[in-house]
């Protein structure tokens, strides 16, 4: 083990929070213009479904890439068809749902105020997503290093006792 300290990289709690405060209030904004979206039941059911299904392809794309950026420094990766099914959903949730958003007879500012919000939620749900995964990294070094630590002390103790 080198003698120059290791140092595990981890978010500020003031960033964590701000991350969650954004997308909190990006959820909110979202069921706020959902709620009182005009129009018929149909067309608000739609309109959910689209939000959901681009939060959940967000998150799985997010996954998926911070995965094979992984994979690669390893030699590994996931399969061409599950980078289509994943990069595909994403796209098709996000076409869909702006076209559904475009399609709608409801006026422009309300438009643009769903417009705003569903693209506010898109960002900070990439961003809650790796700053999760940044600390799920940093415990995972740290876990290590303190198996090290703790291996290196008991090889101490060991030799010190013959």
């Amino acid at each position: 083990m080198s003698s120059s300290p290791i140092v595990v990289q981890r978010d500020t709690k003031a960033w964590q929070l701000q991350v969650w405060v954004s997308f909190g209030i990006a959820v909110f904004l979202c069921a706020v213009g959902l709620a009182w979206l005009p129009g018929e039941q149909l067309e608000q059911a739609f309109m959910v479904m689209g939000y959901v299904f681009c939060l959940s392809a967000a998150f799985v794309l997010a996954k998926f890439v911070r995965d094979n950026e992984s994979a690669s420094r390893r030699g590994g990766g996931d399969t061409p068809m599950w980078k289509l099914v994943v990069w595909g959903g994403f796209a098709v949730a996000m076409g869909l749902t702006g076209w559904g958003l475009m399609s709608m007879d409801i006026n422009v500012t309300y438009k643009a105020f769903l417009g705003v919000s569903w693209l506010y939620l898109i960002t900070t749900a990439f961003t809650l997503a790796k700053m999760l995964r940044d600390r799920h990294e940093a415990d995972l070094m740290d876990a290590r290093l303190q198996g090290r630590r703790e291996a290196a002390q008991a090889a101490a103790n060991g030799s010190s006792a013959n």
